[in-house]
């Protein structure tokens, strides 16, 4: 049995600011995969990730403060694939993905679209691309567990104001539609398989004290190829770690 760990840290130096590897420590996972990460390895406590056990791996884009995953495994991997084969989400520091015998795991961060039309184009490329290019994974690899900040509401379950959002980035038809076909041609959403209940959600602004009212959206998730569902044991969000505007969330597998 494993555990795996996805969470969107707006910032690791912000975060370990705020207890992120004490969180780390009590919770154990074997697997942690960060987003928007926004330093270089150089620039993180190096230090502290290695007390706790771990391996640590690190993508981060060329712009500076910026996007940027990173994967900490208790396990050392058999292979560690740096970025998508897309030279511009390369650049923006996108995606990561460590082998293991059995399974790989990704660690993603979509782009989100909120400052403007030009990145929500570039949002929707992202879309088509990693949609082809983890069909073309499935086929190599067979089993995937993606994790990672998606930047998109699947269902109005997952929105505090679905009605409200219609018309924004992340909760906009076609990005809907995307979760869909994701969610029907090969992946499970790991959350959903286990909790069925309304108002779980991983992200809130910062306005309007959305989070102690849990106005909230539920944009980060863990995807496991069909072939893996039936070893989900467990999934959880974690809303009450409080290191970034995210929350964690974790699954375990029986690998």
């Amino acid at each position: 049995m494993i555990k795996i760990l996805t969470y969107n840290v707006n910032g690791i130096r912000s975060a370990a600011s705020k207890g992120l590897f004490d969180y780390l420590k009590k919770e154990n996972p074997d697997i942690v995969c960060l987003q928007e990460i926004k330093a270089t390895q150089e620039q993180a406590d190096i230090e502290s990730i290695e007390k706790l056990g771990y391996h640590h791996f690190w993508f981060s884009a060329i712009k500076k403060g910026y996007s940027g995953v990173a994967v900490f495994c208790k396990q050392k991997p058999v292979h560690v694939h740096y970025g998508c084969d897309h030279e511009e989400y390369d650049h923006e520091g996108r995606v990561i993905r460590v082998d293991f015998e059995k399974f790989s795991v990704i660690s993603v961060y979509f782009p989100s679209g909120t400052s403007g039309d030009h990145r929500q184009e570039v949002k929707y490329r992202f879309l088509d691309y990693f949609y082809e290019y983890s069909k073309k994974l499935q086929k190599e690899l067979n089993k995937l567990v993606i994790c990672g900040d998606y930047n998109i509401c699947h269902k109005p379950i997952d929105i505090h104001d679905p009605v409200g959002n219609k018309n924004n980035t992340g909760f906009l038809p076609e990005e809907r539609e995307w979760m869909e076909k994701w969610f029907t041609h090969g992946f499970t959403d790991t959350f959903r398989k286990i909790n069925q209940e309304p108002h779980q959600y991983t992200w809130w602004s910062f306005r309007a004290n959305a989070r102690a009212n849990n106005k909230g959206w539920r944009i980060d998730y863990i995807s496991v190829t069909d072939n893996l569902e039936s070893a989900v044991l467990d999934a959880r969000i974690v809303p009450d770690a409080r290191h970034s505007d995210h929350c964690p969330m974790w699954v375990t597998l029986d690998v």
